[in-house]
């Protein structure tokens, strides 16, 4: 990895993980690496089984929303209430997973949201459910996920040493978008044929696989990191230790943006079904599986990389907020859901390069609060965005809701590209080859009387 403060990747630091799993020898790192380790396999079959279950219950409960409401901005609403916790006590999240085992935190955190689940399959299939239920299961599941999502990425490299960190994150993208691709296609049937009601079922009984895996392994071969005693000011140090860091405040920032503006597919997907294409709960989980097929492919493409690069994260943020741009104005269906996959492509390249090298870039001790905030700018700024543009979706149309979210999120991705360039003392270059940040001429005397 470089060390320049804005090049290609973030300083690695002091790391008290070891580089490979105990008694297991040093391995070169392949795209599949990861799966090697048998904590981690059991780790990723559990959560392919209730990543499936997930999406099935994420594309019932937008269906559900729309069709009692028939609004995009009760969708909004939804998504909202789910991420506003995040927003709210996200960094107080990172602290407990600092603070805490990560193995038990987890078992408790998964049950929970599994009795989520249930919970609101029964309300359903018993022909009770009203929006504001579905309101509050969102806003519960969220409150979970506050110290589920820590605990989830700083038990990553707890499982497969240092040496594998990236790897490991990729393959989590990996594994939650082959989810993707299975658990629209199934909800689509399932609500066609049953109703969303065993959708939220079957979601709430898949949690028993990753509580399952948690218990099965072998603790000996884990890289524990030594909790955190509890003292005060935990949260502000946390949050100090970002500040002086430009290879860690600048790439949360871009995910930010992204997030907050730019991952509102519920929002704008739901809207192109039901007012510009006139589909189905089918049409929906067709749109939903030709993101997740993209967003696969990137996943595998990041997996075979190995590393993380800012100018990486930067590219991949244009292309996607470009693309949603395109896609916004498809003038046909067919052109609207291939446009999908390039979208879910660099979109999760954005996600995976950002999440990896915040990971990498941080002393084991603070990840937790590093990653809550990773997670609470992420995806805490849906609360803000979602309304918001389901507001201008469902005002203006499904085409300018898309291409808003495409445009704020192309200025912040071209800002923030002007700043990594300033602060890395990189100049612009566009030849036949293409258009490149690259070192300045200063930079590069500096480096060579060095």
């Amino acid at each position: 990895m470089s060390t320049g403060t804005g090049a290609d990747s973030a300083p690695g630091h002091t790391s008290t993980l070891s580089e490979t799993p105990r008694g297991t020898p040093a391995r070169k790192n392949s795209m599949f690496s990861s799966l090697k380790i048998r904590n981690y396999r059991l780790f990723a079959t559990g959560q392919v089984v209730s990543n499936t279950g997930t999406w099935m219950q994420r594309i019932a409960q937008d269906w559900l929303v729309l069709s009692l409401t028939g609004s995009a901005s009760a969708v909004g609403i939804t998504i909202a209430l789910q991420f506003l916790p995040m927003l709210m006590f996200g960094l107080y999240g990172g602290v407990l997973a600092d603070r805490l085992p990560k193995r038990p935190l987890l078992l408790v955190t998964q049950s929970a949201m599994g009795l989520t689940g249930i919970a609101l399959a029964v309300l359903t299939l018993a022909g009770h459910v009203q929006v504001w239920h579905v309101y509050l299961a969102a806003f519960v599941l969220g409150l979970v996920t506050v110290v589920d999502n820590p605990a989830r990425q700083t038990f990553v490299p707890e499982m497969v040493g240092k040496g594998q960190v990236a790897n490991a994150v990729s393959l989590n993208s990996a594994n939650f978008q082959s989810a993707r691709l299975v658990g629209p296609a199934i909800a689509g049937v399932l609500i066609t044929a049953v109703g969303s009601g065993w959708a939220f079922l079957l979601n709430g009984l898949s949690f028993a696989a990753p509580i399952a895996g948690l218990l099965m392994m072998r603790t000996s071969e884990l890289h524990p990191v030594e909790p955190q005693p509890r003292s005060k000011g935990q949260l502000r140090e946390g949050l100090q230790y970002v500040a002086g860091r430009p290879e860690l405040i600048w790439p949360i920032v871009l995910v930010g943006f992204i997030g907050t503006f730019g991952f509102n597919f519920p929002i704008w997907l739901s809207a192109f079904v039901n007012d510009v294409y006139h589909g189905d709960a089918g049409t929906y989980g067709l749109f939903n599986t030709l993101i997740a097929a993209g967003s696969l492919a990137g996943a595998l493409l990041s997996a075979r990389r190995g590393h993380s690069r800012l100018r990486l994260l930067v590219a991949a943020a244009v292309l996607f907020s470009g693309l949603l741009l395109v896609t916004a104005f498809a003038p046909g269906f067919g052109l609207f859901a291939a446009l999908l996959v390039p979208i879910g492509v660099f979109g999760l390249t954005v996600n995976v390069t950002a999440n990896s090298s915040v990971q990498m870039a941080t002393d084991p001790e603070m990840r937790g609060r590093v990653m809550a905030l990773f997670m609470m700018v992420f995806t805490g700024g849906t609360p803000l965005g979602a309304p918001l543009l389901g507001w201008v979706t469902d005002t203006y149309g499904a085409r300018i809701g898309m291409a808003a979210g495409g445009v704020v999120s192309l200025l912040a991705s071209v800002g923030i590209a002007v700043v990594l360039a300033r602060v890395g003392n990189l100049r612009l270059r566009v030849n036949r080859h293409g258009v490149a940040f690259v070192p300045s001429p200063r930079r590069r005397d500096l480096v060579a009387a060095a």
